[in-house]
């Protein structure tokens, strides 16, 4: 084991679904500085080359919600590369409302989104991944997979919904050397959380949730990323890694008036 190069990336191929833009656009930084050559997959092909160009990687535009477009985009990189050695997926969207007042086109969007979106990339990247051999798929969850409040239920599903597919898969597929992992972040500042941001209380009130006082930065979820992506964690698969600075150890806390 060379301890120097364990973070590296050198050479290997990823492809970064979301990449335009949030947690998509910082793993792709990531995972392009530590070698890896990026292919930058985006619903929003204008975003995608923005962030492919300043990398110089590649782009390419990609719904996620439709299970074709999502095998193409693979298709073409193994075809291209010969090989896919990293997968990453993170698009999602949050719809904020008490399950009662959800409406059925809001809750199929929603779950379109987040759970079979996710689904399509874990199928896909698995199909090639178990082909090969080898590869690493992540995933990303959320702490809405463990707790949750008013206004969160379906998002909440669809995360833990995740979780249960990350753990499913990284079973099937443990004996083809494929490790699937997921990633739950607390709340970090992205386009996602622009409506909680604006709202003063709101957002003091979940900086006050974790431990470290405070919410993520975008760039915090890099080293996670690029930990699960790399000889690192070659032995960590079927896992969430909760990167919530504490949000979910002391969740519900009480502050006792001790001596």
């Amino acid at each position: 084991m060379n301890f120097e190069s364990l973070f590296r990336l050198d050479d290997q191929v990823a492809v970064v679904f979301g990449a335009g833009s949030g947690l998509g656009e910082v793993s792709a930084r990531a995972l392009a500085a530590h070698g890896a050559k990026v292919v930058c997959a985006d619903i929003d092909l204008h975003q995608a080359e923005r962030v492919a160009v300043e990398l110089e990687q590649t782009a390419c535009a990609v719904d996620i919600t439709n299970e074709e477009q999502v095998r193409q985009v693979l298709n073409d990189t193994f075809e291209r590369t010969g090989r896919i050695d990293v997968v990453v997926t993170t698009p999602g969207i949050n719809v904020r409302k008490p399950i009662l007042q959800y409406s059925a086109e809001e809750f199929n969007r929603v779950i379109a989104v987040n759970l079979r979106g996710t689904f399509n990339v874990l199928k896909e990247a698995g199909r090639i991944m178990s082909e090969q051999g080898r590869g690493s798929i992540i995933a990303f969850s959320s702490i809405r997979s463990q707790v949750v409040e008013p206004g969160q239920g379906v998002y909440a599903a669809t995360k833990a919904g995740i979780v249960q597919m990350v753990k499913t898969l990284a079973a099937e597929l443990g004996p083809r050397n494929v490790r699937v992992n997921a990633i739950a972040p607390g709340v970090v500042d992205t386009p996602l959380t622009a409506q909680i941001k604006e709202n003063r209380q709101w957002h003091e009130a979940y900086a006050n949730k974790s431990a470290l006082g405070r919410w993520a930065r975008a760039d915090e979820l890099a080293g996670p990323v690029v930990f699960l992506s790399s000889e690192a964690s070659s032995f960590v698969t079927g896992t969430v890694l909760f990167v919530d600075g504490g949000w979910t150890a002391i969740d519900g806390r009480f502050q006792p008036p001790l001596p």
